[in-house]
This record gives C-alpha cells, structure tokens and sequence, in this order.
C-alpha cells in the first residue's frame, strides 16, 4: 500500500514563492474550497507532476512555471510503501528529479526516462493511467474508466490485479525474441558463409594436392628419364673393349718402328740405285782407275737388282703395315672420342641429376591451409550452436509468447477476477441507487441492463446516470487494488463530483460510500458547494488568490 504523506510546491502554476504544503494523510476527509482560479485543482497537477512528470491537466510543461516569478518552480511529494519512506522531488528551471529512500538519494546514473521508468515500476508499481483510475474521479481533464480505449481499460486491470509484470514481460519477450531473432539471422548468414569458405577450401587444398601429385610425377619422370639416358650411355661404354689407351700406345710405337723402317728401307734403296748407275755408266774405277770388267759389272748389277727387289718389297710390306698402323690408331682414336664424347654426355646427365636433385619440386604446403580448413570447422561449429541455442531461444519464446499473448494466461486471470469485479460495480450502482445490472467481459466491453432487461451502454445514459457509473468503477478498483494490494493507496481526490451531475440523493448516496470507507483512507473533495459539504468533512483548505497568488487562507 502506498501512504502519501504529504505535498509541498512553490512556483507552481499560480503559487509563488511561499511554498504551499498539503498534509495528505492527516484528516479522514478534506473539503477543499476556494474561487475559481484560487488554485484548488492544483493540488492533483502537482502530485500527478511530482509522481509522473505531467500535470492532472493539460497544461505544457513550460506553462507550470508561475509566470510571474518564471523559475524555480518545484514540487515534492512524501510517501510511505514497502516499509520505507520515500520522497520525490522534481523542478522546472532548473530541471531536477531526485527521488529519496530514507533520506537518501538514489543514485542517477541512468537516464531521465530510466529513472522514471524505475519509479513507477519500482516503487510506484503503477502509471499515470492506472494512478488516476483508483485516486481521482472527476475534472474536466479525468477520463473515466468507460471512455477509455479498451487496450487502455486492459492496462488499468492488469495494474489492479497486479498482473501488469507479464505485459512488462511480453515487451521483453518482444525484444528478447528480437535479439533472437537477429542472432540467429546473423548466425544463418555467417553459417552459410563459413560453409562456402569450407567449399572452396577444400577445394583449394585438393587443388594444391593435384599440384603436388603432378609435380611429383613430372619430378619422378625426368629423374627416370634421365636415369634411362645415363644407363644407355654406360652400356654403349661396355661395346668398347679395354685398354684401348694402351693399344694406341702400343700401334703408335708399331708406327713410330714402321716409320723408322720406311726410312732405312729407302734410304737403301737411294744407294742401290745409286750403285746400279755407278756401274751402268762407269767402266773403270774412279779411285783406282783400274778397269771394270763386263762380268764384274754384270754381277754387281745382278746383285744390286736383287737387292733393290728385296727392298722394294720391304717397302711395299712395310707401307702396308704402316697403312694399317695408321688405321689402327685412327681406328682407337675414334673410339676414344666416342668414349669421351659419352663420358661427357654422362657427366651432363649427371649434371642434370644433380641439379633435378637438387631442384627438387617441393611440395606446396598444405599444413596450412589444413589448418585454416579446421579452424573453419571449428568456427562452424561454434556458429551451429549459436544458432541452435538462438533457434532453440525463439522456440521457447513462441511457447512463453502463446501465454503472454492477450488471450494466455492474462486473460484467464482476469476472467478469473471478471465475476468479483462485476460484483463489486453493481454493489456500488446499488447503494447509489442505480439500479442496472452492469457487465465487463474479458475484452472489456460493458453491456447494461435494466429492470426491465433492456441493453444498454455507457453512453447511452445521462451524465448524472454516468458518474454513478463512475463512481462504481472508481470504488470497484479501489476495492480490488485493496484485496490485490497491487496499487491500493490512502489517497482519494473527487473533484467537483458533487458539484456537477450528481442531484442532492446522489450526493447523499455517495456520502454514505465514503463513510464505509476504510479508516486509512484520505479523500480530498474539490468543491465549490462548501455550504453542502462543509458539515459533513472532517477538516477544510480554503484557497485564496492576492496579486495573482495563490495560498491558503
């Protein structure tokens, strides 16, 4: 239960300077009097500003500044709730909010409208709608219940039942389902992206194994190949017989001894047929004068023709011989060469070998890319239990939605209530004389009946008929916010109720409702008809106005 204690305001509308201070829970009943314009109306705008930051009425923020002074306008309101004292202080130029736990502020770290929104579901536990429904009836800025919109009339009802926290969670359902739901978009597109960067990883990684696998190969096959080169040449060297360096040695002394023996053979056949002409043209001796004869002559020539054959034939046979030598040697040397020239073929094959060796193609690293390949994997994973866990969140969101919905678990409460409620309303119409049968059903909507069973609606009645109806509702809620002690509250404000449509049996009946009232009740009644009510309230505020001030007399 909330117990206002007590209201002060300075610079407020028409006051001034002089701080106004209203003791709002010291009198069972208070008649508030005064001209109009005195200031009696004020008394709701200030506590509906200090509680809510907007007026009772509808007047601009900047027009609640008194205009004469044009700032420091402020208001403080004192209250009791939950076992501690609370105060809340508020004011335009210098704009302040500070609201008080015993004695002590709390800390403003957050913003205006976090701040508020932390007084009315924190303490308060009810809104500007709500509060006005169960405090105030009455002015020509107050929206009865039956005139408000039935999402409005809903509201109202679930802040009376106190059932208003699963609305306050279907609109963190709705933001949660939100942060959800983008989790888990966000988590499906990053999924589907990491799934197409695994795809083309590993096909890049087969790729960079296709290259390893036909490097390999072409490595392998210049290595065989050349191998196959190197062995053919080595069989071609084993054709060619051995010591062939030592047999060209051998033939080129054979050749140096026919040379030298070609030489001799034809330096003795030069003498021979020298000798042979000495006898062919001489006839004597040149030395000794003495006289060659015929048969000397004739033997010697015989003798140095068949010399001169036998040399000829050893010239003959050795020109063969050197000829052969000849070709021999020829015949090695070119093998030689050939010997050569494949030993350097091989060297080069080598060579090559070597430098194949050596060259070798490496394999293009696929460690890393393997790596990449399963902290892809890995990360994939992650993103699946994201999204598992987001879709598994808006899963259960859709179940705990269902009964949040209007028609869940709320309604089944309030259909619960609905009987209790309709009861308490016509209890009210009764004891004021209204003799209908009213009707609320679960979407709020009434339906009247009377005597004569005929329907009716609200507006269907006349305006005194309608505050009784008023009035009903307005101790209905009281009634039901007392039994939930959701926003039951000490403070009752009517203002001008009896000044209007009520006739003198209506205000008759609605004294009697006020006097069954329990004892920690506090009406205020805002009238002009102070002759009427005076005898019958318990204490009286008379407001006055000098120099376009307001204060009490």
């Amino acid at each position: 239960m909330i117990v206002f204690k007590k209201l002060t305001y300075k610079n407020f509308l028409s006051t001034g300077n002089n701080p106004i201070t209203i003791y709002l829970n010291k009198s069972r009943s208070t008649l508030v009097v005064g001209t109009n314009g005195a200031g009696k109306s004020t008394i709701l705008d200030a506590i509906s500003f200090a509680l809510f930051n907007k007026p009772h009425r509808n007047v601009k923020r900047n027009g609640l500044v008194n205009s004469v002074n044009g700032r420091n306008c402020e208001v403080d309101i004192e209250f009791e709730t939950a076992g501690h004292e609370w105060r809340v202080h508020r004011g335009i130029k210098p704009n302040t909010f500070e609201v008080y736990q015993d004695g002590n502020m709390i800390d403003q770290q957050t913003n205006v409208r976090d701040y508020q929104k932390f007084l009315e579901q924190n303490i308060l536990k009810l809104n500007h709608k709500s509060f006005h429904q169960i405090v105030v009836l009455g002015s020509s800025s107050f929206i009865p219940f039956m005139q408000l919109k039935a999402w409005d009339r809903r509201d109202v009802i679930e802040d009376l039942l106190d059932i208003g926290v699963f609305s306050k969670m279907k609109t963190v359902l709705k933001q949660r389902n939100s942060v959800s739901r983008d989790a888990a978009k966000s988590s499906k597109i990053l999924l589907d992206s990491t799934k197409d960067k695994i795809t083309y990883q590993k096909k890049h990684i087969a790729q960079l194994e296709g290259i390893n696998i036909t490097a390999k190969q072409s490595f392998d096959d210049d290595i065989a190949s050349t191998q196959t080169k190197i062995d053919d040449l080595y069989f071609k060297l084993v054709n060619y017989p051995d010591g062939l360096k030592g047999n060209l040695n051998s033939l080129r002394k054979v050749r140096e001894g026919l040379n030298s023996d070609k030489g001799r053979h034809t330096h003795s056949m030069k003498e021979l047929v020298s000798k042979a002409k000495f006898f062919e043209v001489n006839t004597a001796c040149p030395t000794c004068t003495q006289e060659i004869s015929e048969g000397v002559k004739s033997s010697m020539l015989t003798d140095v023709k068949t010399q001169a054959k036998d040399t000829q034939t050893a010239i003959t046979l050795n020109t063969t011989a050197y000829d052969t030598a000849i070709a021999d040697i020829t015949k090695v040397q070119d093998q030689l060469t050939e010997m050569a020239n494949i030993h350097s073929e091989i060297a080069t094959h080598n060579t090559s070998m070597t430098g194949l060796i050596s060259k070798q193609v490496k394999e293009v690293d696929v460690a890393g890319p393997n790596n990449d390949l399963l902290t892809m994997l890995n990360d994939s994973d992650d993103i699946r239990d994201t999204l598992d866990k987001a879709q598994d969140e808006l899963l259960y969101n859709d179940i705990a939605g269902e009964m949040l919905k209007d028609t869940g678990i709320r309604t089944k409460i309030i259909r619960e209530y609905l009987p209790a409620m309709n009861a308490l309303i016509n209890k009210y119409l009764q004891v004021l004389e209204f003799f209908v049968a009213f009707h609320l059903d679960e979407n709020f909507q009434e339906s009247i009946k009377s005597r004569h069973r005929d329907e009716f609606v609200y507006d269907n009645f006349s305006e005194g008929e309608k505050m009784r109806i008023d009035l009903s509702l307005l101790f209905a809620w009281r009634q039901v916010a007392k039994m939930k002690n959701s926003t039951n509250t000490n403070l009752l404000i009517l203002d001008e109720t009896f000044d209007s449509s009520l006739d003198d049996e209506g205000t008759d009946n609605l004294m009697k409702i006020l006097k069954t009232l329990e004892s920690g009740t506090n009406t205020f009644i805002i009238s002009h008809k102070p002759d009427v009510l005076e005898s019958k309230m318990a204490a009286k505020i008379e407001f006055t106005k000098t120099n376009n001030f307001s204060a009490i007399k």
